[in-house]
């Protein structure tokens, strides 16, 4: 285990290292520059100070190794070049609450929900419910989150007037972008726990098991879901992690003062180490819970060998 765990860390860190040096030069790549704008114009002399202010006057390798290594080393992502003032860690540090407690209860009502739905569905196969939960899932699918927020705005808002229909000031503001954000987790899980349920009751260990006798409880929940939870547990991480660093819409949607809204100013404005901080800090989160959720698949299913 410890063996895996160390090759992990090492693909982690090149994976981070990838995605940093990509988005750097991408950056770097694009037409124009943040100091600019159609209505204005900027003395060359103005522009060259800014450009030495924040490094840009250097050739661009001399950049990257610079930015690498307060990125490595520093865990500086620098300053925003629209915020005055401000650094990119700051805003990261200011706005990932907020972003971090809405992917939470997104994630444990999507999740939790979706599971129940998945078992009882496939326990009542080809009965009105089994239906019913399919039509969830197709219709979390194939409907965006943006449209469940409006709808979930209007009726329990504006119409019964249950909670408020945006901002971030309470327990109950949470209520309404998690039951949008969470309603797609719901699908996802319900459709996985279903399918994978149904063909892991109808395989040899769990026929034998009835016919030992042994309590239909243990036989479902001891065997059954135990086993056919495990591809539910592989999407996990990625899932996990989106519902984490927010859903850019939903957060404009409820007025969340999450990371969504810096990182569709960021790319706006060109806010060059905004975008960067913004980006390598989401692909950090990301490739950590999949790391976590390797490891869990290692305790749940002792059938896999994580040491070898």
């Amino acid at each position: 285990m410890l063996r895996y765990i160390g090759k992990r860390l090492i693909s982690m860190a090149i994976t981070l290292w990838v995605v940093i040096t990509i988005t750097f030069f991408l950056m770097h790549s694009i037409p124009g520059d943040p100091f600019t704008n159609e209505n204005r114009e900027i003395q060359p002399e103005i522009m060259a100070n800014l450009e030495a202010k924040y490094g840009l006057d250097k050739p661009l390798p001399q950049q990257y190794l610079i930015y690498l290594t307060n990125v490595v080393v520093h865990q500086d992502f620098g300053d925003s070049m629209k915020y005055k003032n401000r650094s990119v860690n700051d805003m990261i540090e200011q706005a990932w609450p907020a972003s971090f407690t809405l992917g939470i209860w997104s994630a444990l009502f999507g999740v939790l929900t979706g599971l129940t739905l998945g078992i009882v569905a496939a326990l009542n196969h080809a009965k009105f419910f089994d239906y019913f939960v399919i039509f969830i899932a197709i219709l979390g699918v194939s409907v965006p989150n943006f449209v469940f927020a409006s709808l979930f705005q209007y009726v329990f808002a504006v119409h019964l007037g249950w909670f408020p229909v945006a901002r971030w000031d309470g327990p109950e503001y949470i209520v309404l972008p998690a039951l949008a954000l969470g309603f797609r987790v719901i699908a996802f899980q319900a459709r996985l726990m279903r399918t994978s349920l149904l063909d892991v009751l109808n395989q040899d260990y769990i026929l034998t098991a009835k016919a030992k006798g042994l309590p239909r409880a243990k036989v479902i929940w001891g065997h059954g879901v135990r086993n056919a939870i495990l591809p539910n547990i592989t999407v996990l991480g990625p899932l996990i992690a989106t519902l984490l660093t927010g859903t850019f819409v939903i957060e404009k949607i409820f007025g969340v003062p999450g990371l969504g809204k810096f990182f569709i100013q960021s790319i706006q404005q060109r806010d060059y180490p905004l975008i960067m901080g913004t980006t390598i800090f989401y692909a950090a989160v990301l490739i950590f819970m999949i790391f976590l959720v390797d490891i869990l698949y290692g305790f749940i299913d002792p059938r896999i060998r994580l040491d070898k």
